[in-house]
């Protein structure tokens, strides 16, 4: 997928640009949708590509977002051993915006705990 920077710079906040194309996180405890509970889909904010159900998100006293799984074919998976540690870290598979990270903590059901930047996702409630 091609994306133009500029144009995407206009799109997003200078928080929502900073942590998916740079890299970065959000504060913990600062999303909206981390205390969100109703059904919903949630998409990639650079290219609406749907990355989770809320049939998969738990509360997982992070600070941040988690969800056990991802909707299949929506993420891919980096090794990332940026400061002193070892974790994966998750981007968007259609535009390789970075999401968060992805740990082997999660609930017996996957065993997985993505841990996602809010800033990253656009929320679509269901009925």
């Amino acid at each position: 997928m091609q994306i133009n920077e500029e144009e995407l710079k206009k799109k997003l906040t200078p928080e929502q640009y900073h942590i998916l194309r740079e890299k970065g996180t959000e504060a913990p405890g600062t999303s909206p949708l981390l205390h969100e509970k109703g059904k919903a889909k949630f998409s990639c904010a650079v290219c609406g590509t749907r990355l989770f159900s809320s049939d998969a998100k738990f509360e997982s006293g992070t600070g941040w977002p988690s969800f056990d799984q991802a909707l299949p074919g929506a993420v891919e998976f980096h090794e990332d051993n940026t400061y002193g540690m070892s974790r994966t870290e998750v981007t968007c598979a259609t535009c390789g915006s970075h999401l968060g990270h992805v740990f082997n903590d999660g609930p017996e059901s996957t065993g997985k705990r993505y841990c996602i930047n809010g800033a990253c996702l656009l929320m679509q409630k269901e009925s």
